[in-house]
This record gives structure tokens, C-alpha cells and sequence, in this order.
């Protein structure tokens, strides 16, 4: 448990009052055989708005990842913004631990809430799992935003010295750190512009409040996505989609961008964020409102070829 003063719990309070005072309220639903899963949901779904769910990454939950966008998305969509399984209150005693199984939890938490239509956005795992919705749900699914997935990553791709990590297991103490030293190894791997000299005592707090639950869980999630990956087994998909990716990610490099962008063909567009990382939700969220709001609310233009931030075109 956090120790009686928390920033990093304080936090968490603070954006828990950000999104009910956007119209969003706190819910949970029983999916039976064990999964239970939490979701931010409009406190009024309007049927004159479009319908648009949020889903987060590793990196922490619901909240954290997407609190800078729910402002100005909330007055245009309808929100479903749904914590992972393994993640906030969100849980399962089933043993899949594949992006394939996550994804029909969400669908099936947006069929409880009677929501039948609508677009996804995916930040990082997000990604994963917001392809797997388009590749099995296809119908229901109207635009698609992947963020920095690396959706087509392939387990011979570490073995090739693509990733900055050598090995799962390495992975594993980086993205579930346990240590501050981890954490500044995820900060440096995440960000183009890393912050320094940040306090144990405040990466410890961070440790304890969102890094501790269901640990081993959240391995086998990352093992589950590694293991005996192949581009070949990726069901393909027709959606429109926008990918956007840091020009610098580390994480996931650009490379599986460009492959991403193969991989869905005319139906997708490509954006490379300049002077970012992974995290481009936290580095440049301006820039990624922009794309998203372009691409979701305006009618959609003939096919595109990949593209700067800054409007060039690149063939």
C-alpha cells in the first residue's frame, strides 16, 4: 500500500474528477466467467454524437493515458474509455492472455452498454488490441487510430537487434518496473526528450500506486504478444486508419510504421510526429488531437501516402 502521502495516488484522484466533470462516469460490468472490466462511459450517451473508445497501453491505466484528450473529444463523441484487463479495476480468472481475448472483452463491455457502432483509437498495446476488434469484429468498426503499435513486430525481430531490449524477460523489467532504475530505463526508451534527475522517492510512489497489481498478469500479457508472432498469421483488415507514430520511438521503431502501413494497404495513412518518442499521447498531444479530430469527425479524403506533422507529403 502507498505510504500516507501520495503524489502519484493524488494524481490518480485528480483525474478521476477530470473525467466525471467531462460528462464521463466511473462504471463496472460482470462479463461472467470471471472477467469483470471498469469503463469510463458518458454519464448521457446522445444519439446524435458518434461513438469513440479509448483504449490504453502498458503504461499505466485508462485515466493517465488519455486524460489530456477527454476534454476536447467529449464535446464531439460519445466516450467509452475502458481500463484492460489486468489493469485499474479491470479483471479476469480466465487464463488468456492474448490481444485477441482483450478485445472481446471490450466489445463485449460496449455490447453491455447497448453500444453497437464505432471508432477505436489504440496507444501502444492499445493498438494491438484496437486491430484485433477491427480484424474480428470488422462490421462494427468504423475508423480506426493506431498509436505507436507495433502490430506487426515478429519474434525474429528481437532476435535481429530491431528493439532496444535484447530479450521478453528484459522487457518485462522495463515496461512492469519494480525499481526507480527501471524507470528511468523506461522514461529514456519512451520519451525523444527524456525527464532527468527525477527523485527515487517519486518513482518509487509511482512503483507502489501503479506498477504492483497483477505483475504477473501483466507478463504473461507481454510474453502473449512475443511469442511466435509471425506478419504472416496478421489477419488483414480493410478500415480506414490512421497511424501515427514518433519520429523517434524506441520502443516500437518507425520501421514497424512503415510495415503497419503495408500491412493495411490504401485504406490507411500514415503521420510521423516530429521530435517524438513512444509517448506521443504525453509529447505531443496537440498535434495528436489534430490528426485524430481530422481523421475521425471530417469526411474521408481519397487515400493518402504517409505524411509529417507539418503537412508535407512524403511518396
Amino acid at each position: 500500500m502507498p505510504g500516507c502521502f501520495s503524489l502519484t495516488a493524488l494524481r490518480d484522484r485528480c483525474l478521476r474528477y477530470s473525467f466525471s466533470s467531462h460528462g464521463l462516469k466511473s462504471t463496472t460490468t460482470d462479463l461472467g466467467e470471471g472477467t469483470i472490466m471498469h469503463c469510463w462511459v458518458p454519464k448521457s450517451h446522445s444519439q446524435s454524437k458518434p461513438t469513440l473508445v479509448l483504449i490504453h497501453g502498458i503504461g499505466a491505466n485508462a485515466m493517465w493515458q488519455w486524460h489530456e484528450f477527454v476534454a476536447p473529444l467529449a464535446a464531439r463523441f460519445n466516450l467509452y474509455i475502458p481500463d484492460l484487463i489486468f489493469f485499474g479495476d479491470s479483471f479476469s480468472t480466465r487464463p488468456d492472455r492474448s490481444e485477441t481475448f482483450q478485445a472481446q472483452c471490450v466489445v463485449g463491455l460496449l455490447e453491455a452498454h447497448g453500444v453497437k457502432k464505432m471508432s477505436v483509437a489504440g496507444i501502444s498495446y492499445g493498438g494491438f488490441v484496437a486491430y484485433s476488434m477491427a480484424a474480428q469484429f470488422g462490421e462494427r468498426i468504423e475508423r480506426l487510430v493506431l498509436c505507436c503499435a507495433g502490430v506487426c513486430t515478429e519474434e525474429k525481430d528481437m532476435e535481429k537487434g530491431m528493439f532496444q531490449v535484447r530479450s521478453v524477460e528484459e522487457a518485462v523489467s522495463i515496461l512492469l518496473p519494480q525499481r526507480p532504475q527501471q524507470v528511468r530505463q523506461l522514461l529514456k526508451i519512451s520519451f525523444h526528450k527524456p525527464a532527468k534527475n527525477v527523485p527515487s522517492c517519486f518513482l518509487n510512489d509511482f512503483i507502489e500506486v501503479m506498477c504492483t497489481e497483477h505483475l504477473q498478469e501483466r507478463k504473461g500479457l507481454i510474453q502473449a504478444l512475443h511469442k511466435d508472432r509471425k506478419l504472416s498469421d496478421l489477419p488483414k483488415i480493410s478500415h480506414p486508419t490512421l497511424i501515427i507514430w514518433g519520429e523517434h520511438d524506441l520502443v516500437f521503431p518507425l520501421e514497424l510504421a512503415h510495415r503497419l502501413k503495408r500491412q493495411i494497404g490504401e485504406s490507411s495513412q500514415l503521420v510521423i510526429l516530429k521530435n517524438a518518442g513512444h509517448a506521443i499521447n504525453v509529447e505531443k498531444p496537440k498535434e495528436m488531437y489534430k490528426h485524430m479530430k481530422s481523421f475521425l469527425i471530417d469526411p474521408l479524403p481519397p487515400p493518402k501516402q504517409e505524411s509529417h506533422s507539418n503537412g508535407r507529403k512524403v511518396d
